[in-house]
Formats: C-alpha cells, sequence, structure tokens
C-alpha cells in the first residue's frame, strides 16, 4: 500500500481525504476487482457454470465498477466530489452484492470465499472513504 499512497501524493492529488485511506480503499478496490475476475472465470469452467449464471454476471459486474471506481479515485480531486461520491455509492453496493452472493458458495468453492472476503473487505474501505468525504 505505500506505493499507492506514495504514487497518490507524488501526483498531487486535490482530493481533501487522507492519502492513507484513498490508498487503502484504491487497493482494496484492485485486489477485489482480480478476485471477482477470477472468481467469474472459476464458475465459468465449472460444471454447474449455468446455475451460477448470476453469481458470474455480479463478479463481473463488481469487476468492472472496483475497477474504475479505483481510477477515478487515483485521479480525482474535489472539484469532482459528486462524481467520486456517486460511483462510491453503487461500488459500495456492487461490492456487498459480491460479498454476499460468493458468501453462499464459499464453504464448497475456495475461489467464491477469497471473492466474498475481498469482496467485504472493498465495502468496508467504500463506506470509510464516503464517510471521510461527508465530512
Amino acid at each position: 500500500m505505500h506505493r499507492t499512497q506514495d504514487l497518490i501524493e507524488s501526483v498531487g492529488s486535490r482530493f481533501l481525504v487522507d492519502s492513507e485511506l484513498l490508498a487503502r480503499t484504491t487497493t482494496a478496490l484492485a485486489e477485489c476487482e482480480r478476485a471477482s475476475s477470477a472468481c467469474a472465470a472459476g464458475m465459468l469452467a465449472d460444471k454447474d457454470a449455468d446455475a451460477l449464471r448470476e453469481a458470474i454476471t455480479q463478479n463481473l459486474d463488481c469487476a468492472d465498477v472496483t475497477a474504475t471506481t479505483a481510477r477515478l479515485l487515483v485521479r480525482g480531486d474535489d472539484t469532482q466530489r459528486p462524481l467520486l461520491t456517486a460511483q462510491l455509492g453503487a461500488c459500495l453496493i456492487a461490492c456487498r452484492d459480491a460479498h454476499e452472493l460468493c458468501g453462499r458458495h464459499a464453504s464448497h468453492r475456495e475461489h467464491c470465499r477469497i471473492c466474498s472476503e475481498t469482496a467485504g473487505t472493498a465495502a468496508e474501505a467504500c463506506e470509510a472513504l464516503l464517510t471521510a468525504l461527508k465530512r
């Protein structure tokens, strides 16, 4: 996370939140994006892939939303606060949904357990950053 924080600080972010919180959030989102993508691929390879369609779609959506949110946060500034707040809200929904849906499969699919955990961590990070933005 230090590199992410160093990067955020080096570009002179005009985003008026703590750089450590911003780095922690973007790191959690990047991990969630990777886990969601991998989990979707794992479910697509499953013999019961058709039964997992909802979870696959949710994971792909979560991967896209978390990746976009992380990119916006790294380059964002306070002039874009309404956009960033709305994007974080959407990301929070996607992460919570992935956490819950993959949590249902976590006991018998390791990739779902990992995805559920990373999505839960990302949701917590989004909540913390949203709280900071409201101050």
